[in-house]
């Protein structure tokens, strides 16, 4: 992502709800707790409103990164 910028857009929402903010995830309880501890230090979502892509979410299965639909309300 960090060489095609335009993917981050197509990638980021103003439609969450929560956020942690993580300064060191290998010493995080919480961030061992929700899986990130291998993330980089930033703020996370909690919860996500919107649906990826299909586009985006093959993206991810090729790169090995898990993709958890949002739940329908």
């Amino acid at each position: 992502m960090d060489k095609d910028h335009e993917i981050v857009g197509d990638c980021t929402t103003s439609n969450f709800t929560g956020i942690i903010s993580v300064m060191d995830p290998t010493r995080s309880w919480s961030a061992r707790w929700l899986r990130i501890a291998r993330f980089v230090p930033g703020c996370y979502a909690l919860a996500v409103s919107e649906v990826l892509s299909e586009d985006l979410q093959v993206l991810c299965e090729e790169n090995r990164v898990q993709y958890v639909p949002p739940k329908r309300v």
